[in-house]
């Protein structure tokens, strides 16, 4: 696994959302400043400014520009190395993405014992969308491993409440501090918390005052939990600015109801309810999604569980279907019911009704927790269930093998694989501008001195990567002649003019499954 994200990180130019994070992260430490990127909190950021500061990035404290614009200027405008500055930036999300592999591997062990532990390993370190999202410089990752962690350590608090439940609220804060779509998490950990107690502290005397007494100690220790995630969040913000510096941005949309509530009554810095405004904002709004070929405006319900399907390896279906059986029915196992499956449940119920349908990322908690539910396949007592267990490990191997090292647009076999996910999902799935230095590359070895047409989908700079292209949206089509290179996410989307010059040219070549390159003209 390592080798494969380290791989990735070293081959894949800037993907859109990295640079605002890696820009905004190196403020933080320079400057000192929380004005950028305010919908998410500092946390993630933080911990992905670690690599650059060993780098000491030139950045210009003058710089007024958005949090885009930031970006960009830090990469190709202020004297860096953006390839050395993306690597460093990724390498401490590489890092955090295998240690949360070793909560893979305890917490699955803690169930069902070695084997167990070694099964929900095989399929976190095998996990395409793991391997694709651990390697970039984001925050999916970070605060799906944190929540994880929170609720591996309660499941251990059902022997030893003292020890770990205030770990428990140091990881749940972490993830709060790294991303606010953990927030729908919190309640649900927050009960775990008072099953853990109640089940530290049973007895055979059920009377009504024992019952009392142990629930009146569950809540408060719920109540500890969260105070100590509060603490975490103000910690991050504090570490960032002393002073709490901040500025409400203009045009923040207006929030009403319940989530209009929350906002007002969570006990969190000024900033971070803010960034809720800005989220629910963004909720509000209506945007365009890619599926099974159609493109469409708006969001699917269905649209997060056909997307695992199609990225998800089939062996590894199997086995989260199979472990997840065994966690419901085996009695040694139900206990962890509510601790391996309701957390994910809920954080997908709430991202089914999300307004973006970008992408699996959104859901990437779901193979960490399916990794350690799969783990319960080794505790049926079928004959040939070691023998069929091994196998569908060895099957997901081969097929993420097979997409090295490509993880971004891998899809399964069922679906064609890689090299036609983009005929049914795009974005982040596929293309999320990646391969900008592989096209470089591509054109010097294969098509030097060939006029190019671009349109790429991505935060890169081509002309820095030596690709000299104008833009084919711009001029007539009798004009356009030469190389058409295209993203497969514009193409998903391409329409009027786009569309007419995709129609009326021949694909010859492909980079990294995420780029089509068309001839036009003899």
């Amino acid at each position: 696994m390592a080798v494969a994200m380290v791989t990735a990180a070293v081959e894949q130019t800037p993907t859109i959302d990295e640079p605002v994070y890696v820009g905004t992260g190196v403020v933080y430490v320079q400057q000192h400043s929380l004005r950028y990127n305010p919908e998410h909190p500092p946390l993630g950021k933080l911990i992905i400014a670690t690599g650059p500061a060993f780098a000491h990035p030139r950045l210009d404290a003058a710089f007024v520009g958005n949090q885009t614009a930031l970006g960009r200027h830090l990469l190709y405008e202020s004297g860096n190395d953006p390839w050395r500055l993306m690597l460093l930036a990724r390498l401490p999300v590489i890092l955090l993405t295998l240690l949360f592999g070793l909560v893979v591997l305890a917490f699955a062990r803690d169930l069902a014992g070695p084997v167990g532990g070694l099964v929900a390993l095989a399929l976190y370190a095998l996990s395409p969308d793991i391997i694709a999202h651990g390697s970039l410089a984001t925050l999916d990752v970070p605060a799906a491993g944190f929540l994880l962690t929170a609720v591996w350590l309660l499941w251990r608090a059902r022997r030893r409440p003292p020890l770990y439940l205030p770990l428990v609220g140091v990881a749940l804060g972490a993830a709060v501090a790294t991303k606010m779509s953990a927030l729908p998490a919190v309640p649900v950990l927050l009960l775990l918390v008072v099953m853990s107690v109640w089940y530290a502290r049973r007895t055979h005397d059920f009377g009504r005052w024992r019952t009392a007494r142990l629930l009146a100690l569950g809540v408060a220790a719920a109540v500890v939990v969260a105070l100590i995630a509060v603490a975490m969040v103000w910690a991050t913000y504090l570490a960032v600015d002393p002073r709490l510096r901040w500025t409400t941005p203009d045009n923040l949309s207006v929030t009403h109801g319940l989530r209009g509530l929350a906002v007002d009554w969570l006990p969190l810095p000024e900033p971070y309810r803010d960034g809720m405004r800005i989220q629910f904002g963004f909720e509000n709004s209506t945007f365009g999604g890619f599926l099974l070929g159609r493109y469409y405006h708006g969001s699917l319900w269905y649209y997060l569980p056909a997307a695992l399907l199609i990225k998800t390896p089939l062996g590894m279906l199997a086995l989260w279907s199979a472990g997840v059986a065994a966690i419901v029915t085996l009695p040694r196992l139900r206990p962890a019911a509510p601790y391996v499956l309701m957390p994910p449940a809920v954080l997908l119920a709430v991202a089914l009704n999300g307004s973006r349908d970008f992408g699996v990322r959104y859901a990437v908690f779901v193979p960490m927790f399916l990794a350690v539910a799969a783990a319960g396949v080794v505790a049926f007592r079928w004959r040939w269930g070691p023998v069929l267990t091994a196998a569908l490990v060895l099957f997901v191997t081969v097929s993420t093998l097979r997409t090295y090292p490509y993880y971004l647009p891998y899809s399964n076999e069922a679906f064609g694989g890689p090299s036609k996910t983009y005929l049914r999902l795009h974005d982040s799935n596929v293309d999320w501008g990646q391969d900008l230095g592989r096209l470089a590359d591509r054109m010097r070895q294969r098509y030097p001195d060939e006029k190019i047409w671009l349109v790429y989908k991505g935060s890169g700079v081509p002309s820095f990567y030596g690709i000299d292209a104008s833009d084919p949206r711009t001029v007539p089509p009798s004009e356009v002649h030469g190389l058409l290179v295209v993203s497969d996410s514009s193409i998903a989307k391409a329409d009027g003019r786009l569309a007419a010059l995709i129609e009326s040219s021949r694909p010859i070549d492909e980079v990294g499954h995420s780029i089509t390159i068309y001839r036009r003209g003899p």
